[in-house]
């Protein structure tokens, strides 16, 4: 799903909200929550999961192209923990809809 069928969704559950609204509400969720993440805090939004700031330590990689090693350094990534919720919903919905029939 992408921003902007969320966007429709979300106005079609909401009739009574204007889509420009319903699109300015989102954007502003995802600025509030990109900046905290990027001050190293973590979001829990109940019932579906948290995002919390991982330091990668440097390690020596290389490069694929020609085999040579290549020092990567320290980066930060976002991880995702699903909750409780979001976990039991995903697993009933394969098991009503399995992706790969036998």
């Amino acid at each position: 799903m992408t921003k902007s069928q969320l966007i429709e969704r979300i106005s079609l559950k909401l009739p009574h909200l204007q889509q420009r609204d319903v699109e300015m509400a989102i954007n502003i969720t995802i600025d509030v929550m990109s900046h905290h993440l990027a001050q190293g805090e973590r979001i829990e939004i109940r019932g579906f999961g948290g995002f919390s700031m991982i330091q990668r330590a440097a390690r020596m990689g290389r490069n694929p192209k020609t085999g040579e090693p290549v020092s990567l350094p320290i980066r930060h990534a976002i991880h995702f923990k699903p909750g409780l919720d979001l976990r039991e919903r995903v697993s009933l919905s394969r098991d009503r809809f399995p992706l790969i029939k036998d």
